[in-house]
């Protein structure tokens, strides 16, 4: 059983801010990835924490934080 929580956040940013928010992301503790996509999102980040209320922590304090970021999606990852 893992010992760690991770999950993929997905996100959307204003027009022409993917690149910095995903830098700033990138630079966060708990931050594994963050990279900018094309589609419906424009930042895709994976992230680890030791339990579900730290995860939430990190979107909810940290990374919502981020100016440029308009809308977040967190899909915790589960194994089956």
């Amino acid at each position: 059983m893992p010992t760690t929580v991770n999950a993929y956040i997905l996100i959307q940013t204003e027009v022409g801010r993917a690149a910095s928010v995903a830098q700033e992301i990138a630079e966060l503790p708990g931050v594994t990835m963050a990279e900018d996509v094309t589609g419906p999102y424009d930042v895709i980040v994976r992230a680890e924490a030791a339990s579900v209320d730290e995860l939430g922590r990190l979107v909810v304090a940290k990374i919502q934080g981020v100016t440029g970021i308009t809308r977040t999606l967190t899909c915790p990852v589960v194994h089956l």
